[in-house]
């Protein structure tokens, strides 16, 4: 079989392992997750509940393909407005990226109390932990204990994302109220 796909010049194309963007570094320290305080019920749904501005930033690392490879996109996000405080594109997912985007943010708006990431080593690392400390930032690491933990995460996200979240190309109007309407005037 090999032998006539090479006469044809056919190859196969084989799935692509998915790009991971939180690697962790063994050597570099992992902070304690300082968020447990912010979690409430809403609608019988776990929730995190920021009360003000500045109270708690989180930063994070998104990969985006582009022809020919991908660009890497980090951001920190203010968690009380959801606003996007300052971002980053890059060819390379390193701590500069991270730490670039942060100093950015700092240098910006008043410091946050809590900076939360997960404990990819872009976060845990010597350049990022160091920036915060000298600002007097608590360093706080998300990482699920439990299965049943990272699926109430993700959950609470997919209800917020779809009910909540009014989406820019939708022209402000909520992802799921706008399938729920097409159902409704179609049937």
């Amino acid at each position: 079989m090999l032998k006539y796909m090479g006469i044809l010049g056919i190859q196969a194309i084989y799935p692509t392992k998915k790009k991971l963007t939180s690697i962790k570094n063994q050597e570099h320290k992992i902070y304690e997750y300082l968020l447990k305080k912010y979690w409430t019920k809403v609608a019988k749904k776990n929730t995190v509940y920021v009360p003000t501005p500045n109270e708690v930033w989180s930063g994070d690392i998104t990969y985006i393909r582009i022809n020919g490879g991908f660009m890497y996109l980090a951001a920190v996000i203010d968690w009380h407005s959801k606003a996007i405080l300052a971002y980053k594109i890059s060819n390379s997912m390193d701590a500069t990226l991270a730490t670039d985007v942060l100093e950015e943010a700092l240098a910006k708006y008043p410091k946050p109390k809590i900076f939360n990431s997960d404990q990819g080593n872009q976060y845990t690392s010597y350049e990022h932990t160091t920036l915060l400390k000298q600002h007097g930032v608590q360093i706080s690491m998300n990482d699920y204990e439990t299965i049943r933990d990272l699926k109430e995460g993700v959950k609470a996200y997919i209800y917020k994302y779809n009910f909540k979240r009014f989406h820019s190309s939708l022209d402000y109007r909520k992802p799921m109220n706008v399938y729920l309407e097409y159902l409704k005037n179609v049937g």
